[in-house]
């Protein structure tokens, strides 16, 4: 194994562009045949470049758009058009089709006779009210879901349409869009720098204009700030950066209970720099992740399953495993946590 990588080392700086600029018209389209035969599929060359250039002509000119339109319009106008080996005349040949309606006579077994009152009632009745007795008779292969749970649910006659009608969709209310976060970025930065008592819950969720400088100075404010419990930077297209920011204002702060940075741009590795920091908390029982622009993968989501192990701390925690394994683990680590923080409060 030694010596063959040693008789490919001599190939290593080699300059294949060099090679090929030297090569001839000939030996170049011998090079094409022999690759040809090597990768007849051309696998290794994108999806573009796969077609052979198989035009021998020398080009005529620049392309006029609008000359080649009038020539296709032209040739198309002079083609004649083609004859039909069958000439259409429109005569209908055969008899139209007749449904036959045989009267059925009803056999004397399943003939019902029913009171005079009764027959008078049904001779009577509408549409509307037909569909609700078939309702209620369980007859509910004869109208719509929604006509027969009406019927069913209602104490009324609830069906203004009959057992034939078209079935029409249900109205739905149109959902408005939730408001805005009216929180305002700038204020509640100097609330965490001059670590304000009255401010708990910091919610930045859904502001994405929130520069980077800022978040990652909010995630500074923090580490000295005593009084805010619940921290959550939901959507702020907070990135690797801030994720560093946030690792570090968790390994120094003692009174954050609470984090959420869901749906935002950071990557595996600033996905594991958080985790790793969350070895040196011992406050913070809640941490949700998830949802971020690309897959963490393996590594990250064991690396979460052994911090939730060693974490008893971490009671609620928020992340979709992609892997059996590591979600299992987290499983199990999430229940001896709360287990443990129930026997503590018994205690």
């Amino acid at each position: 194994m030694t010596s063959y990588r040693q008789e490919l080392e001599k190939y290593r700086d080699i300059d294949e562009d060099k090679i090929l600029r030297e090569l001839s018209a000939e030996e170049l389209a011998q090079l094409d045949m022999e690759l040809m035969e090597m990768d007849p599929e051309n696998v290794l060359l994108p999806a573009g470049l796969r077609q052979r250039d198989q035009t021998q002509k020398s080009p005529t000119g620049p392309l006029d758009r609008e000359a080649l339109l009038q020539h296709l319009e032209k040739q198309a106008l002079e083609a004649g058009e083609r004859q039909d080996l069958v000439p259409f005349t429109g005569e209908k040949k055969g008899k139209p089709f007749v449904p036959k309606n045989p009267t059925r006579e009803v056999p004397r077994e399943e003939q019902i006779t029913l009171e005079p009152e009764l027959e008078e009632a049904l001779a009577n009745a509408t549409e509307a009210e037909m569909c609700d007795i078939a309702a209620i008779l369980g007859m509910y292969t004869l109208m719509s879901n929604k006509q027969y749970y009406d019927a069913i649910c209602s104490g009324t006659i609830s069906n203004t349409e009959g057992i034939n009608s078209v079935v029409k969709p249900d109205t739905y209310k149109p959902v408005p869009d939730e408001p805005p976060n009216p929180t305002n970025v700038e204020e509640t930065l100097r609330q965490i720098q001059a670590n304000d008592s009255a401010l708990e819950d910091v919610n930045l969720n859904n502001i994405k204009d929130i520069p980077i400088s800022t978040l990652k100075a909010i995630c500074e404010a923090m580490k000295t700030n005593t009084h805010v419990k619940k921290l959550s930077l939901v959507a702020t297209r907070s990135n690797d950066p801030v994720a560093s920011a946030v690792a570090e204002m968790l390994m120094e702060n003692k009174t954050l209970q609470s984090l959420n940075i869901e749906s935002n741009f950071i990557t595996s590795a600033g996905m594991m720099n958080i985790i790793k920091a969350m070895y040196h908390n011992t406050t913070l029982s809640e941490l949700k992740v998830d949802n971020q622009c690309q897959r963490l993968g393996d590594t990250v989501e064991m690396e979460m399953a052994t911090m939730l192990e060693q974490c008893p701390s971490v009671v609620r925690f928020g992340y979709h495993f992609t892997q059996q394994g590591p979600r299992a683990r987290a499983a199990i680590a999430i229940t001896n946590n709360n287990e443990l923080r129930r026997k503590q409060k018994k205690t």
